[in-house]
């Protein structure tokens, strides 16, 4: 579980106590505790089999699909991957390829409701540009009608691997990837994918030496 899922289990378990020792009654402590037991859920960050084989892609997000598309950018043409996380998603990121994290940028925002195609430039988000396995990836963590927060404890220049936990949106979201044109599709829209356990593209050939748009 992330750790802030104790903290807001823990502190609302607390308040419920607090609740039935000033009042006597189990009735009033039923909101804190029902809040607690959601929080607890919410927070869970389970364990994961990570695909190994190379050139995968793997998706950086619990959710659902709802956009894969070919798109130009000023390095050319690219293709994006866009999963809508609900509150009822694993909510923990996780690193798309293994590489280092050549280039990390946040921006404060909006919060337009991540079904939104405008949100990926309105809302709350953090770029996160990687390099690794021959090729560049950009993903953006971008907060939803509910988020107030993106966690991403890293910072440039840092390894990671495949799979590996590398931040958090809090409660609704979306995450964005873009990745190089020779990759192939493995998922399309309405499917559901799981954070570093499904492949969501996989590279057929070798890529061009220019880097990945954001």
């Amino acid at each position: 579980m992330v750790r802030d899922g104790y903290i807001y289990g823990l502190t609302l378990l607390a308040i419920a106590a607090l609740v039935v020792w000033f009042t006597g009654s189990w009735v009033w402590a039923l909101i804190p505790l029902l809040l607690a037991a959601f929080f607890l859920w919410f927070f869970r960050d389970p364990e994961r089999p990570i695909p190994s084989a190379p050139g995968l892609i793997v998706s950086p997000a619990d959710g659902l699909v709802t956009e894969a598309v070919t798109i130009s950018t000023p390095d050319g043409p690219r293709k994006r991957i866009s999963i809508f996380l609900s509150v009822f998603d694993v909510h923990v990121n996780r690193a798309p390829i293994a590489g280092e994290l050549r280039e990390i940028r946040y921006y404060k925002g909006q919060y337009m409701n991540a079904m939104n195609p405008a949100c990926a430039e309105c809302n709350e988000r953090n770029i996160v540009t990687m390099r690794g396995e021959g090729i560049e990836v950009t993903f953006k963590q971008i907060a939803g009608l509910l988020a107030r927060r993106i966690v991403f404890p890293l910072k440039e220049g840092d390894r990671v691997q495949r799979g590996q936990r590398v931040g958090l949106i809090k409660f609704g979201s979306r995450t964005d990837i873009v990745m190089p044109a020779e990759a192939d599709f493995r998922v399309e829209v309405g499917q559901r994918v799981k954070g570093g356990a499904s492949v969501i593209a996989v590279m057929s050939a070798p890529p061009p030496s220019q880097g990945a748009g954001a």
